[in-house]
Formats: C-alpha cells, structure tokens, sequence
C-alpha cells in the first residue's frame, strides 16, 4: 500500500497531476469553443459546452459534470470515456494523447533547465564572472520573452468607431426568417471579424473587409442582440426582433443544440393551451428521443418595463417519458438579460438554475430547495418585480427573493420551457399598477 502510494507521487511530479491536466484541458477545449473569459462562464456557456462535446464525440456529458470538470471538483478521476470526449472536443485523439503531449512539454522544460545548470557549472568551474554570466543571460532571455510575447500577441484594435451595423427582416414576422445584416468594418484594424445573431456561440459566422453584407436565419422567434465582433471582442449590436403575436410551440434537442421543430396545436388559446403527444406525432417529432419543449409568446408591441410586473399562471407538465427530474422554467424575455425561475421536484434541486438580471444562480453552489416542487401537479405561480426586486410565489406561500441592480430593459415576451409538455390553465400578466400586459 505504501509503496504503490510512494510511486504514484513519484509519477506525479515527473509531470502534471491528473487534476492540473483536466484544468488544462477544459480551458482549451473553452477557447476552442469561443469562451475565451473561463472564469465567468455562465449556465447557457456551459449548456454550449456540453451540446458541443456530445456533437463531436457522440458522449452526452451531464451539465453538473461539466461544472465539476471546470471547477475541478472530483476527488476521484472521472471514467476514461468522460476524458477521451474532452481530449477529443479539444482536438486530441484520446485523453492519453492528450496527458502525453502535456507531459512531453514539462519533460522538454525540465531538460531545458539542466542543460542551463549544466553550463552553469561549467562556467563557475572555469572562473567565469558569473555575474556578468547572469546578467547577459537574463537580458537575452527578457529580450527573447518580450519578442515571443510581441509575435503572439493580437494587434490592437484601432478605429472601432468607423464601423457600422445594422440589420433588416426579409420575411416580416415569419419563422424561420431570413435576415440581411450590413456592415463595414473597412477602416477597423483588427486580425478577424465576425457576426453572432444572438447569445448562442454557434451562430457565429466570419466576416471579412470589402464585404459589407451577410445574410442568416432566425429559425427561433424573440428579441435577439445580434453581434459585431473584432478580435473576440464585441464592438456593435443590433436588436432583431421577430414577434409571433401568437403562441409557437417547437422542440429542440437542447438549447444551443440543433434547429427547432415546429409543433401545431389545434386548440391553443390565449391564456389557456395543452400540448399532446398526438400534436408531436402529427408534427413529425420522435417523442421517443430526448428534446426539449418551448413554448412562447412575442408580441410585436412592446411598453412595458420588466423591472415592474406580476405574472401568474396556472400551470403543468406531462411527462413524456418516466424522467426522475421533469422541470418547469418560466420566463419573462426582455431587451437584455434574462429573468426567469425554474421548478423541480425537490430531490432534483442541484439542477436548479435561475437569472435575475446580471445575477445567475446555479443549485450547485447555492441552496434553491425552496423552489422544489414537482411540476406535473397543478401549480398556482406568481413572478413578481417591482423595481428590480424580484419574487416567486408557489401555491400561495413566497419560496425566493432576490433584487438586482442592471435594468432588463422592456418586457418582449412570455416563455415556458419543459423536458415534459405543458398544460397552461390560465394566464394573467400586467404592471404593478395593474395595467394588463397580457
């Protein structure tokens, strides 16, 4: 026992620690996604992550995995499948390829230093001045490091206010809708250029000088801040809106993950509507497969503030298949930030995850066990916001508060996201003063 012990921390020191190694492989397979800042990753970049290792590994990677990965939370290394799918979404053949090339570096490094010691002592042996010895050596070495540093960095980005955005619908309100984005970057000096249509990374397209058009579907419906980026940097927006005026139903395989299938439901009201699994099956949908199921609303008007409103409904989910954890999310979409709430039968909390504004809270790290609940019995909810003071009501009794400080802007709609489907009975929103919203 000792002595396996004694060598394992032998092995270690030869090169990284499995631990360092899984850091080290999250944060390139992070930058090779496009996140470039790993320290601020929020729910929807992690959801991108895990969409992304299962794309190009065929592994599904649970989200809650995700996070210990990042946070290097496991006091035991994760199985070897788990590795060889972030090896390879990193752009390595397997997770030994990948702890190879990384210890081949520390290797390299360490003979580097011996070779330098070597000649050390030769010259101390000789009589050299060593400290002249070490003063050129230290100047040459700061001179090489600030070249290197000079090659690799990215040029600077000058004249960002010479460019322009802007974006126009070619198909009205329609979904899916093509939009023509306008640009010219011409006198902006950067090394690459690119639009992202929204939040989500995978809809990011380069971008060149000299052309000033690009054109991209919007197969969602909502409120989108479309992006202008140089050098991973975001120097424009646009705001694309394309309403519904209507409730739309769609499924998607997860939510940056796939394009939406349309479902069509005969008997959708305005404050009341069911979906079956007649609806999926005449939609064309396998109800047999893992999706998930939104349903929305965007007006084409919009006034009102969402830091000041009331929301209730009642409301529940059918399951399509015997999952442990069904859940209920509730969102009130808005300009900037999100803000919407989930519910979870009270054994699943951990997988919680909320949005107030700039304030993102997870089940991992926090306790949200009062918004454990299970959502296919009916719920009586209440979201409530008065001046960036934000409350959930379940069946009568206050289970979260919380206040935030960045405006969300305007409310643009009402959304309900389930891995089941949603039965809605009744649906009031208005303004604090009690101005109907909807």
């Amino acid at each position: 026992m000792f002595k396996s012990r004694s060598i394992q921390v032998k092995t270690q020191s030869k090169g990284h620690t499995d631990q360092l190694l899984v850091s080290i492989c999250m944060n390139e397979l992070c930058k090779k996604a496009g996140l470039e800042d790993t320290t601020n990753l929020v729910q929807r970049d992690l959801v991108f992550l895990s969409d992304r290792i299962e794309s190009e590994t065929g592994l599904p990677i649970s989200l809650s995995t995700i996070k210990r990965l990042m946070n290097g939370q496991f006091s035991r290394l994760p199985q070897i499948a788990t590795l060889d799918a972030i090896a390879a979404a990193a752009g390595y053949q397997t997770w030994q390829n990948f702890k190879t090339s990384k210890n081949q570096e520390v290797s390299r490094s360490r003979v580097t230093k011996e070779e330098k010691s070597g000649a050390l002592r030769a010259l101390i042996v000789a009589g050299t001045n060593i400290r002249i010895i070490l003063a050129g050596a230290f100047i040459l070495f700061a001179l090489i490091y600030l070249g290197l540093r000079m090659a690799d960095r990215k040029p600077g980005l000058e004249m960002v206010s010479k460019a322009t955005f802007s974006a126009g619908k070619v198909t009205g309100n329609d979904i899916p809708n093509t939009v023509v984005f306008n640009y010219n970057v011409d006198s902006v000096k950067a090394d690459s250029f690119f639009i992202q249509q929204s939040w989500d990374k995978n809809r990011r397209v380069r971008v060149f000088k000299h052309n000033h058009t690009l054109t991209d579907i919007y197969y969602e419906p909502g409120y989108h801040v479309a992006r202008l980026i140089a050098n991973d940097k975001i120097i424009k927006t646009v705001d694309v809106s394309i309403p519904t005026d209507r409730w739309v139903f769609y499924g998607k395989e997860g939510i940056a993950k796939g394009q939406p299938y349309y479902i069509h439901a005969n008997d959708a009201k305005s404050r009341s509507f069911k979906l079956t699994k007649d609806d999926l099956v005449k939609s064309g949908i396998d109800v047999q497969k893992e999706n998930i199921f939104i349903n929305a609303f965007f007006p084409s008007h919009i006034e009102s503030s969402s830091d000041n409103f009331v929301l209730r409904c009642r409301i529940k989910v059918d399951e399509l298949k015997n999952d442990p954890c069904p859940y209920l999310l509730v969102e009130v979409f808005s300009q900037r930030p999100a803000l919407y709430f989930m519910t979870i039968p009270r054994g699943c909390t951990s997988e919680l995850v909320t949005q107030f504004g700039e304030k993102e809270i997870n089940g991992k790290m926090n306790d949200l066990s009062a918004l454990g609940n299970d959502p296919r019995n009916w719920q009586d909810l209440e979201f409530k916001v008065v001046n960036k003071n934000a409350t959930i009501s379940i069946n009568g009794k206050r289970v979260f508060y919380i206040n935030y400080k960045n405006s969300c802007g305007l409310i643009t709609g009402i959304g309900f996201m389930s891995n089941g489907l949603c039965e809605v009975d009744s649906l009031h929103m208005s303004t604090i003063e009690g101005r109907e919203i909807y």
